[in-house]
């Protein structure tokens, strides 16, 4: 039987969207109200194409892909109906609306976490719990590149969700905030570096303001250090601790699938509608990262 998923939102990134649920089998019906976002649905072969979220037809589930900012009010929308709804990250950029959403859908809503699925991140948390490298000592993870500025929402809210859906999959929880810095660019937040926690401890680095892009995830345990180096990376690079004498000792490169998190996470939603088991992040764990950020902004007094 074939699926019928609510799409809402087709711009640059839900375009991607509509795309890999056709290649999961899925029949997508899109909300689209601009005519570029119409006619990114027609292209990309949606079943049906509607102005609002009321004028939806029945579906099974739902995936919210439109600005952060319209995020609480197309999931209130949506969850009038009786169905799941997956909402691109983060849950909201306001936290008693992240609270309210928690709270009515605790069971049905959940959040597109992509780094979550990505088998790097994945491999990485594998490590950590398996204690092959010792215990865990701290987590760096690194986004810069040049990207264009949100319209709705600053690079601190765009940007970190990654790093703290990161750190949630490989250490299993986001550690207490504990400093933070934010990048201006006039007065816009184009960046933020942050810490958190102590043991293990988690630094992070998020700038769309950056020449060259760089992506990295480095794990940092008492034996040793796992390294992905980019978001395409097909290894991990693995390095143990250096004897006391001697050079330093080769990396191990260990094989990661280059299967795309997308899909993955969107596979994820669509075998928990048909009864699998729900996806990563759900409304308790957006909510968690809501907050995180929140504490962030607020020291580094933004």
């Amino acid at each position: 039987m074939t699926l019928r998923v609510g799409l809402v939102g087709c711009g640059e990134w839900g375009r991607h969207v509509l795309r890999d649920l056709l290649a999961i089998g899925c029949e997508v019906h899109v909300v689209a109200r601009s005519e570029e976002s119409r006619r990114r649905a027609r292209d990309g072969g949606a079943a049906g194409i509607v102005g609002t979220v009321e004028a939806l037809p029945d579906v099974t589930a739902a995936v919210v892909v439109t600005p952060t900012a319209t995020h609480a009010e197309v999931i209130e929308r949506l969850l009038d109906r009786p169905i799941p709804v997956f909402c691109e990250k983060p849950l909201t950029a306001d936290l008693p609306a992240a609270e309210r959403l928690a709270a009515r859908a605790a069971d049905r809503l959940f959040v597109m976490d992509k780094w979550r699925y990505h088998p790097g991140v994945e491999a990485l948390g594998a490590i950590a719990r398996s204690g092959e490298l010792g215990p865990v000592v701290g987590l760096r993870t690194t986004r810069v590149g040049w990207t264009h500025s949100q319209p709705d929402v600053d690079s601190a809210w765009h940007l970190v969700p990654h790093d703290l859906s990161i750190a949630l999959e490989v250490l299993g929880r986001i550690p207490e905030p504990r400093a933070a810095v934010a990048e201006r660019e006039g007065t816009q937040i184009v960046g933020l570096l942050g810490i958190l926690g102590t043991a293990p401890w988690v630094a992070f680095e998020a700038s769309s303001r950056r020449a060259r892009s760089f992506r990295e995830v480095r794990l940092f345990c008492a034996g040793g250090a796992a390294t992905l180096s980019d978001s395409y990376s097909d290894h991990l690079s693995i390095r143990r601790a250096a004897p006391a004498s001697g050079g330093p000792p080769e990396p191990e490169r260990r094989a990661i699938s280059t299967e795309l998190p997308l899909l993955r996470e969107l596979r994820a939603f669509v075998e928990h509608v048909k009864g699998g088991p729900p996806p990563k992040s759900n409304a308790a764990d957006g909510l968690e990262i809501v907050r995180a950020i929140d504490r962030l902004r607020a020291l580094a007094s933004l």
